[in-house]
């Protein structure tokens, strides 16, 4: 997270600018890491910060939050939040950088929902308090060539089977903003102070429109995180139009080139959630369809992150 600049500036400036928000409150931080989120609120006036964290970074976490002078603010709780138990019955705010790639990918979601729902005060802050799953579609014709269509034929000999493979297979890559051939779709936003885990399984439509003519290779998936309760809307995008974050983008390849006009849309439905036999992977279903005046598809393709 440090030398990501776009999200740490981005929970700094929310806490440093918001001080009213946090003076004299109780901070539980999820997945503290390093610590810097705690020590952000803490400088800003937090009464106590719980910092909770796993892994073997929490000794770190412990000697930098004792280097800084913070000891008598700050308290560090090596465990998961599941099992550990704090010194105090409720928090006032929530704060965690808990996405994963794709948004759900890997991510702590569960585990400052479970947070949320045993220590947080009633009217509470979780920070942040929105995430929005976005969808559009680019044109990436060399990558596609070189990295799937490469195993038609390798040296003579059909290994598409491994390309099949790679198809199913979302890539986490950053996209070139030139590449976008459509509008961005907004898929799914999530209010992590008011859902609960099974929302993070969902079916979306979408209707994606071509802004030039074009060919479409793949459809990329991205996400936006707002703090809604700050004195200004503040957040971040994780899209190809921003500056380039950890989470980069997630691409998934098409079966079709779709050939497409400015102004004709490809539309259909997404489909994701847990995998049924590893939580931790995510299922995803990509149902579309092209009418166009110079290319007809409609296809089912299935895709899995692991």
């Amino acid at each position: 997270m440090l030398k990501d600049v776009v999200r740490t500036k981005t929970y700094k400036n929310v806490i440093y600018k918001n001080s009213f928000l946090f003076k004299d409150k109780i901070v539980l931080d999820v997945g503290a890491g390093t610590g810097i989120l705690s020590l952000f609120c803490a400088k800003s006036g937090a009464k106590h910060v719980y910092a909770v964290e796993c892994s073997s970074m929490a000794d770190m976490a412990q000697e930098i939050v004792n280097g800084n002078g913070f000891s008598n603010v700050i308290t560090v709780l090596k465990g998961k939040i599941e099992e550990i138990e704090l010194p105090v019955a409720q928090v006032d705010i929530i704060i965690s950088e808990w996405m994963g790639y794709f948004l759900v990918y890997e991510n702590m979601l569960n585990t400052v929902l479970y947070a949320r729902d045993k220590w947080l005060v009633q009217d509470g802050l979780v920070l942040p308090d929105k995430a929005s799953l976005y969808l559009t579609a680019i044109e990436d014709a060399d990558y596609k060539e070189d990295k799937i269509e490469f195993w038609n034929n390798v040296y003579g000999f059909d290994m598409s089977c491994i390309g099949k493979q790679s198809m199913m297979e979302p890539l986490v890559d950053i996209v070139e903003e030139k590449q976008i051939v459509t509008n961005c779709q907004l898929l799914k936003t999530m209010d992590i102070s008011k859902m609960s885990p099974a929302d993070a399984s969902f079916t979306a439509p979408f209707k994606l429109v071509a802004e030039r003519d074009d060919y479409i290779h793949a459809l990329v998936a991205y996400f936006d995180v707002s703090f809604t309760k700050c004195h200004k809307l503040m957040g971040f995008s994780t899209g190809p139009k921003s500056r380039a974050t950890h989470w980069k983008q997630t691409v998934l390849y098409l079966e079709d080139v779709l050939t497409i006009c400015e102004g004709e849309a490809v539309m259909g439905t997404m489909t994701v959630a847990p995998n049924k036999k590893n939580p931790r992977d995510v299922d995803i279903t990509l149902k579309y369809s092209l009418n166009g005046k110079h290319c007809k598809a409609s296809r089912t393709q299935h895709y899995r992150m692991r």
